[in-house]
């Protein structure tokens, strides 16, 4: 008996003119789930609940004091790097028109010479010594420009906040879910159906739909037929497509869908 109740509950299902009535709540087939990659105080939240956001709109901030220090160490490596490349770029510059000097006019014996051709030598050493200093240093800076991209955290995708769990001053951890993001636009009907009436969908198939709050009426498509992932209820899962026009149609609004019989 409770078996049956408690079916009757998540199904409701009615018989209208021969047409089988199943009841649905309305999703979202885009959600966004924004957290955070790092650890840090909340330094600045940009939205509130039901806001509407679009992509690359600042939604929060973290504190940036240490990322701050680490970022002017970085350029300053970056800075010193390519000074020492610079140094030995002109050491380099000075030596060869010594050497071109020395070869027009004989002027040096042949242990200068030698002398001179070791000097260029370790200079050119010192000089590919420091590029690869450079290029460290470089990709350094780059890694602490994609840090303090994930300081200020972005919408991902155009939609509307649902969830807010943090507020200035809270301490964020790596992985919180800190933001949930809806898209209102795209959205389908979640119906649970029985093994009884699964052979009467498909697919493809379009069935009348109503969002009986709004008094709205239209035909949606069946999108999807999923088994559900406990084998023990015996439900299957089924999603309706449809076409929401300019109404104010939200996830977990109330649904119903007709089957034909």
């Amino acid at each position: 008996m409770k078996k049956f109740l408690f079916v009757t509950f998540l199904l409701i299902t009615a018989v209208w003119g021969g047409d089988i009535v199943l009841t649905g709540t309305v999703i979202s087939d885009g959600q966004k789930m924004v957290g955070s990659r790092y650890m840090g105080y909340v330094k600045k939240v940009y939205v509130k609940l039901g806001d509407k956001v679009k992509r690359e709109d600042d939604l929060y901030e973290i504190e940036s004091a240490e990322f701050d220090i680490l970022k002017t160490q970085s350029n300053l490596m970056l800075e010193q790097a390519q000074l020492a490349l610079e140094y030995w770029r002109d050491r380099l510059h000075v030596l060869n028109k010594k050497r071109e000097r020395a070869k027009k006019n004989f002027g040096m014996n042949g242990f200068d010479w030698d002398d001179m051709e070791t000097q260029i030598e370790n200079v050119k050493a010192m000089m590919e010594s420091t590029k690869i200093m450079v290029k460290h240093a470089a990709e350094q800076v780059k890694q602490m420009a994609v840090v303090f991209n994930y300081l200020k955290m972005k919408a991902p995708s155009d939609g509307v906040v649902v969830q807010k769990n943090i507020k200035v001053g809270d301490m964020i951890m790596p992985g919180m879910l800190a933001i949930v993001i809806v898209d209102t636009e795209n959205l389908e009907i979640d119906v649970s159906i029985s093994e009884s009436i699964i052979g009467k969908v498909r697919e493809g198939m379009r069935i009348p739909v109503e969002i009986p709050s709004l008094q709205y009426k239209t035909i949606g498509t069946i999108h999807a037929i999923i088994p559900d992932a406990n084998p023990m209820t015996h439900k299957i899962k089924m999603r309706v497509t449809f076409d929401k026009k300019r109404l104010n149609i939200f996830p977990g609004m109330y649904a119903k869908v007709r089957i034909p019989n």
